[in-house]
C-alpha cells in the first residue's frame, strides 16, 4: 500500500521561500505521475506542479517562475521549492502520485503566508 507523507510547511512572510518534501513508502515501481496540489479554504483543489516520468515539468500559471518541482532518481522523494511566496499561496499542499493506475494522496502540509 502506497503512503505519502509531506513535510516542510509553515508560517512565513510574503517574499520568503519554503521547500516542501513528499516521501513515498510502499512503492515498488509503477509510478506514472507525481504532482503537488493545493487547496485553500473555500476553494477547489488545484494542481500546482507536476513532473512526468521523463522529467518534464508543468506549472499552474499562478506559480510559474516562482515554484520548482523535482524528484530523486528513485521516484520516492519529491520536492516543491517555493520562492517569493505570496499571501494567495496560503493553502494545504498535498502530494499526489499515480502508482500502477491507482491514485494516492498525502495528508497535506499547511503553508501560511502573512503580509
Amino acid at each position: 500500500q502506497v503512503q505519502l507523507e509531506e513535510s516542510g510547511g509553515g508560517l512565513v512572510q510574503a517574499g520568503d521561500s519554503l521547500r516542501l518534501s513528499c516521501v513515498a513508502s510502499g512503492v515498488i515501481g509503477g509510478i506514472t505521475h507525481m504532482a503537488w496540489y493545493r487547496q485553500a479554504p473555500g476553494n477547489e483543489r488545484e494542481m500546482v506542479a507536476r513532473i512526468t516520468p521523463g522529467g518534464s515539468t508543468d506549472y499552474a500559471d499562478s506559480v510559474k517562475g516562482r515554484f520548482a518541482i523535482s524528484r530523486d532518481t528513485t521516484w520516492k522523494t519529491m520536492w516543491l521549492r517555493m520562492n517569493d511566496l505570496k499571501i494567495e499561496d496560503t493553502a494545504v499542499y498535498l502530494c499526489h502520485m499515480i502508482v500502477r493506475g491507482a491514485p494516492s494522496w498525502g495528508q497535506g502540509t499547511q503553508v501560511t503566508v502573512s503580509s
